[in-house]
Parts: C-alpha cells; structure tokens; sequence
C-alpha cells in the first residue's frame, strides 16, 4: 500500500510540473475542486444573504488549479516547499525575491551606462588610469528591485566617476551598493541619487571612497523622500588622506525611516569634510549616527543639520570627532524638531588634542554626555523648541498629512468640495492562499526562522524585516476596545467579519481610484444602518509574501457611502466607502488626524476614506 502511495503522489507531482509547463505560471483551470470554487461555496454557506460578490475580493483568491493546489498542498506538509519557492511562488502569484547570482559581467571601459536593471553587478571602472566613467539609471522605477553592485572604480587613478541615479521610485526594495572608488587616487566622484521616493526599503551602502587619496568626493542624495522602511550607511571616506568629502542630503523628508551611519571621514587625515543635512524634515524618524571625523588627524569637518525640523523621533549620535588630532570641527544644529523627539548624543570631542569645536544649536528632550571639555563650545542649547504651537501644527499638516486623508463627518454632505488624498494601493500585487496551503505554515515570530528558509530570505533582508514587522503587528496586543485578527485567506476572513457582525453581512471598498490627490464634490450620501453608530470590520493589507490582511473591529463607528463626482462638471467619477470614527479617546495626541484637524483625542470624530484594496463589512441593509 505504501508503494502504491508514493507511485500515487509521484505522479501526482508530474503531472503538476507538466500542466506548469505547458498552460504557464498562474494560468489554472476552472472546475469545480479549485480553490476559487471551494471559495465560493464557503461563502454561500456562510453568509446569509445573496448579495453579489464584490469583484475586487475576489480577484484576490487564489488563482491555483485543483492539481497544482493539491501538489502544493503536500509539498507545504512535507516541508518541501523552499526546494519549489520559484514555481510555488509564480502559480500562487505571491511576492518573492528572486534568488540572485554573483554576475560575471566584466566592463573594462567607459560603458556610459543608460539603464541596467536586476542584476548583479560586480566591477565597473576597476584599477581604471584617467579618463570619465557615468552610470546614468540602475534599476530606477521597479516595483520589486533586488540587486548587489560592488566594486565601482576602486583602486583607480586619476579616474573621475558620475552615478546620477541608484534604484529611484522603487517599491519594496532589497539593494546593496558596496564598494565605491575605495582606494583610489586622485580625480572625482559624483554620486547623485541613492533610491530616492523609494517604498518600504532594505538598504546598505557600504565604503564610498574609503581610503582614497586626493580625491574630492560630492553625495548629493541619499533615499530622500522614502518610506517606512530600514537603510544603512558604512564608512564614508574612512582612511582617506587629503580628500574632501561632500554629503548633502541623507533621508530628507522620508517618513518612518529606520537609518543607520556608520563612519564618515572616520581616521581620515588632512581631510575637510562638510555633512549638510541628515534626516532633515523626517517624519517619526529612528536615527543612530556612530564615528563622524573620530580618529582623524588635521581634519576640518562641519556638519550643518542632523534631524533638523523632524516630528519626534528617537535618534542617538555617538561619538563626534573623538581621540581626533589638531581637529577643527562645527556643528550648527542638532536635533532642532518642530515637535519632540528623544535624542542621545555621546562622545563629543572627547579624547581630542589641540581640537577647535564649536556646537551652535542642539534640540530639545535630549541627554548630552561624554564631550570633550577643553576646546569645546556651545552656542545654544535649546530647552524649548521655540516653534509655536500653531505653527508646529501647520507644518505637520503641510508635510505629512496629505490633504484630505482625514476629515470631519460634517464634509459628507451633498454638494461639499473637498481634496481626496492619493487613494491608489501601492502594495505590490498578490494573491491568498488557499487554506490547504495556509494551514500547513507557520505564521509566528517565533517561526520566523521557518518561514525564512521557505521563502528564501537572508539575514538582515527586506523580506525578513517585511515578514518580521506583519508578524509583530498581527501578534501586538489589540487597543482598547478593539477586535483583531490577520487573515491570509478570504475564508478567514469571512470567519472573522461574522463573528463580529453575524451572518448577514457585506464587503464594501471605495469603487476605483478616480479622484485621488485632486478636489473632488460629494454627491448622494448614505449612512449604513441609517447613519447610525454600528460596528464594522475594517481590513488592510500587509506586507508579506501572500496577501495578508490585518482585520480589526472598532466600536462606535458611522459607515458612509458617497457618490463622489468632478466639482466643474458634476459628473460622477467614483462611489467612495468612509469611515466615521466616532470615540477617538485612545488615539495618540501625536495622530496626523489631530495634526491635520486641530484637535485632541475624545474631543472630535474623525473619519476617512477606504483605500483601494483596503475594505469595511457591516450588517447588510
């Protein structure tokens, strides 16, 4: 009996990698024993009334056919889905990074690159004598970008580099860049952009220009305007001799950024070196700056802004010109928010000799130890932030919360004009998995090693830090008064709406993106059980390798549908869902709602809009 088994399940698997390669990735057939179809019996069993199907869940099942699901099925049982993670990955239409190869391109002469993408890229410009290398775009505006590239004009001489763009408008993006003209001598390097307007980043820059000679070295931007995401920053300059180094821009204007850096100018000699703006006008930004000029000998360094103009935050800089020698260094403003944050700066000067040090501007709510106490002078210390409180508001405002991403219940009104925020879902595409898959993974923290070896993802990557962070959220305990679960299939979720609602109940969604980030006048209005306070299950996604909704229920709540239309010609270009939060009580006083409103938690409701692919289910009318 047990060969007959093993001959069944064998063939089983045959004919699963036949029908793969001849209908092609994600094409399932229709029948009555896919998943869709089981789908859709679960939900007339389970749902008490025959409203149509909303379309836009449903295009998220799973697109496995009834072989492939079941083949899977016994590959997850067995633990033998990483040795398929490609094939699994392409059928079931999930994310996954692919699995890269070391490149063995070799480039030995000025290639003027206009555009490479998704590659390895080993050795550009190496032990190169004289003349102008330029790397226009690398792997600008993928939605899932995973690249290494090293080695770009190291050991050259008299050699100068351009790089105008690395990664730029990037969604989800695992990037390293690891050696930049380390140990070369002499000429000039330019690097303009380091993944700009980037979504949910993994980053690592390591050694740019380090041990170089006589090189003046300009970094204009690095992973400006990102998002909610993680990056680092190793030796910049360390060792070199006589090059001045130029960093204008680190994580300007990002939001909910993770960024490390770790040694600029570090044992550097003879250098002059200027930092303009670190995490300049960030919004929540977690910064740890480690070794600025510490070690150098004869160095002028000025460093202009660290987290200048940020909303709170939690940042630590260590060690700043420390044991240098004969150093002539400034800071002009450290930690100046407009609203507070928590800073630690430690190792100021401490250990110099013959040091010239000056401090003009360091921010507020922070602790300030170990600084050298000879040759070090401080122009202010801030212990307000001197900012008003109206105008801290207006800023926040102006910067983080976009127009129209939270407003009063008074503006759902026939006739009102009012600015829609960029609805638009800027996760990338997945499918659920169907329960007999689901089922036979793990999903913990604790399993977080198991669930990295089945989706291929290395130490310190983006699809650790993304599976890491979805597990945490879902694992975190509810707030006050809130329900919770994450669901990583349609049935559960089903579960989870009618055990909050009961049987008879609906998914609504704002019906398309028309409209997002311009005016748009509201049309017909209609309350959800007459627009009185009710209950409703909100789900939102998640960032993980199959579709993941984080499903929550609030109490106190008004639902709303909105006819929504174009202001000039009063035509209807959407049906938009929002969601009236009326007992704000627990929320943060921090909540970009209150920022955006002018108000505190409990004193008003607050209500917005459901994004696409987000969605609300409440007791059908």
């Amino acid at each position: 009996m047990q060969v007959q088994i093993n001959f069944i399940e064998r063939l089983c698997l045959l004919i699963f990698s036949v029908c793969l390669a001849g209908a092609g990735a994600g094409q399932a057939p229709a029948g009555p024993f896919t998943p869709r179809a089981s789908l859709l019996r679960y939900w007339d069993q389970h749902i008490a009334n025959s409203l149509p199907k909303p379309a836009f869940l449903l295009s998220k099942a799973s697109p496995l056919g009834a072989v492939d699901a079941a083949a899977f099925a016994k590959l997850a049982a067995r633990g033998a889905l990483p040795d398929h993670l490609p094939a699994f990955c392409a059928a079931a239409g999930l994310l996954c990074f692919p699995d890269l190869a070391p490149s063995l391109e070799k480039h030995p002469s000025d290639s003027d690159f206009a555009s490479y993408s998704n590659k390895n890229f080993t050795n550009y410009g190496t032990d190169r004598l004289g003349g102008l290398d330029s790397f226009k775009n690398y792997s600008d505006g993928l939605n899932v970008p995973v690249d290494t590239f090293r080695r770009y004009s190291r050991d050259s001489s008299g050699h100068d580099d351009r790089f105008a763009n690395y990664g730029s408008d990037g969604n989800v993006v695992d990037q390293s860049f690891q050696s930049y003209a380390g140990g070369a001598a002499g000429g000039t390097g330019e690097f303009k952009n380091y993944n700009p307007g980037v979504n949910v980043p993994n980053l690592n820059f390591n050694n740019y220009g380090s041990g170089a000679t006589g090189r003046p070295q300009n970094f204009a931007a690095y992973t400006d305007e990102t998002n909610a995401g993680g990056e680092s920053f190793s030796n910049y300059g360390k060792s070199g001799d006589g090059s001045p180094n130029k960093f204008t821009e680190y994580a300007s204007d990002s939001n909910v950024i993770n960024s490390g850096f770790n040694g600029y100018s570090q044992a550097g000699n003879g250098a002059n070196d200027t930092f303009t703006n670190y995490g300049k006008d960030g919004n929540v930004p977690e910064n740890n700056f480690r070794n600025y000029g510490e070690g150098g000998n004869g160095i002028t360094d000025g460093f202009a802004n660290y987290r200048d103009q940020s909303n709170v935050g939690d940042d630590s800089f260590q060690s700043y010109a420390k044991t240098s020698n004969s150093a002539k260094v400034n800071f002009a403003n450290y930690g100046k928010s407009f609203n507070v944050g928590t800073d630690k700066f430690t190792g100021y000067g401490q250990g110099a000799k013959g040091q010239k040090i000056g401090f003009k501007g360091y921010g507020v709510n922070n602790t300030f130890k170990e600084y050298g106490k000879s040759g070090v002078t401080f122009a202010l210390y801030a212990n307000a932030t001197g900012v008003a409180a109206s105008a801290v508001s207006r800023r926040a405002v102006n910067r983080w919360v976009e127009p129209g991403k939270f407003f009063r219940e008074s503006m759902l009104k026939k006739g009102t004009v009012m600015p829609m925020p960029d609805i638009r879902d800027k996760m990338p595409k997945r499918s659920f998995l169907p329960r007999t898959i689901l089922s036979k993974l793990p999903f913990s923290t604790s399993k977080l090693p198991e669930l990295k070896r089945i989706f291929h993802a290395g130490d310190n990557s983006s699809m650790e830090s993304m599976m890491a962070n979805a597990l945490a959220e879902c694992e975190r305990a509810p707030s006050a008064g809130e329900t919770k679960r994450c669901v990583g299939s349609i049935e559960d979720m089903i579960d989870f709406a009618t055990s909050i609602l009961g049987r008879n109940v609906e998914a609504g969604s704002t019906e398309s993106t028309a409209g997002s980030k311009q005016e748009v006048m509201v049309g017909t209005v209609k309350g959800i059980n007459g627009g009185k306070v009710t209950k409703s299950v909100s789900c939102h996604q998640s960032l993980f390798p199959y579709l993941l909704y984080y499903c929550h229920s609030v109490p106190k709540v008004r639902v709303y549908e909105a006819d929504l239309l174009d202001p000039k010609t009063k035509v209807k270009i959407n049906h938009g869902v929002a969601v009236c939060h009326i007992d704000t009580s627990a929320w943060s006083a921090t909540h970009g709602a209150f920022l955006a409103l002018g108000s505190r938690p409990g004193q008003i409701e607050v209500c917005h809009w459901i994004f696409e692919n987000d969605m609300t289910w409440t007791i059908a009318d």
